[in-house]
């Protein structure tokens, strides 16, 4: 049974979710956001969204998923490889937008 702050938040789809990100990162001062147009024709797992703040010298890379998505293990490589050469690369789901996380990322708070 759904608690009562969650009982009449609606499901998000993905993409969905991803233009609520892009408007909430231009509201943050994100001026450039690359998202592929067709996936097909990326490369296996390659994250969703490049958000980037040219005022501030700060890229985000991120991979979305809804609540249940799973990430795939070439999403899992390309986000390794990503964070271990210091580039700020993760997963967001709805559930980091309603908790904060996505906004405290989007300011860069620690």
């Amino acid at each position: 049974m759904p608690s009562p702050k969650t009982a009449f938040i609606p499901k998000l789809s993905e993409a969905q979710f991803q233009q609520q990100v892009i408007d909430l990162a231009q509201i943050y001062g994100y001026d450039l956001t690359y998202h592929p147009f067709d996936s097909r024709r990326s490369r296996a797992g390659w994250p969703d969204l490049v958000l980037a703040n040219s005022a501030r010298s700060r890229v985000l890379i991120r991979e979305l998923k809804t609540d249940v998505g799973k990430v795939s293990p070439d999403q899992l490589e390309w986000l390794k490889v990503l964070q271990l050469s210091g580039i700020n690369a993760g997963v967001w789901r709805p559930m980091d937008l309603r908790n904060g996380h996505i906004i405290k990322d989007l300011r860069g708070d620690a």
